[in-house]
């Protein structure tokens, strides 16, 4: 069975939102090169309309090593208005996530993974499919913006799994259930 991985950034003082804007300088040698381990251990990526539009402005034009593996694994674009996916190797799936995701997890050997922590993946931790959640810590101040977990949420109690701290200062914590 495979294993759904969701991987988020969060600064320091919670903001979730907009990555690309305090992100960037730390997504270096090192932090591609976990990034692309893991992604060479998966077979899919899933997404939402949101993270779909986001990535598909500038993934499908970058060149080399991840990029190229972020272009041609599969990817699953959960959405209700979409009805087609240009990006490579893109499908849009306008099932129920909790059930689609569920079959998809039966189906393969390779992970299943989530990038942010969107409305998608909070639905795949509301119904229990998530195996591993990695929170990235960076050493930011951002004042404002999207928190990572919003009000209203059912409590869920989660194991750490492991907690590793990289070169720049980014901390990551890797969390399974409970």
């Amino acid at each position: 069975m495979r294993k759904l991985r969701v991987g988020c950034l969060v600064t320091l003082d919670g903001v979730h939102g907009a990555p690309r804007s305090w992100a960037s300088p730390y997504f270096d040698e090192e932090a591609a090169e976990k990034s692309l381990a893991q992604l060479r251990r998966s077979d899919a990526m899933l997404m939402g309309r949101g993270t779909y539009e986001y990535f598909v402005q500038s993934w499908p034009n970058e060149t080399g090593p991840y990029p190229d593996r972020v272009n041609e694994i599969g990817k699953y674009v959960f959405s209700s208005t979409l009805t087609t996916a240009t990006w490579t190797n893109a499908v849009v799936v306008a099932d129920d996530p909790a059930d689609a995701v569920a079959e998809l997890k039966r189906q393969g050997d390779g992970d299943l993974v989530v990038y942010g922590l969107g409305r998608l993946a909070r639905t795949l931790l509301d119904h229990d499919l998530v195996d591993e959640l990695a929170v990235s810590v960076l050493p930011v101040l951002h004042g404002s913006g999207e928190p990572l977990f919003r009000p209203g949420a059912a409590p869920r109690h989660l194991d750490l799994a492991s907690v590793e701290r990289s070169g720049s200062g980014v901390v990551t914590l890797t969390y399974t259930r409970a």
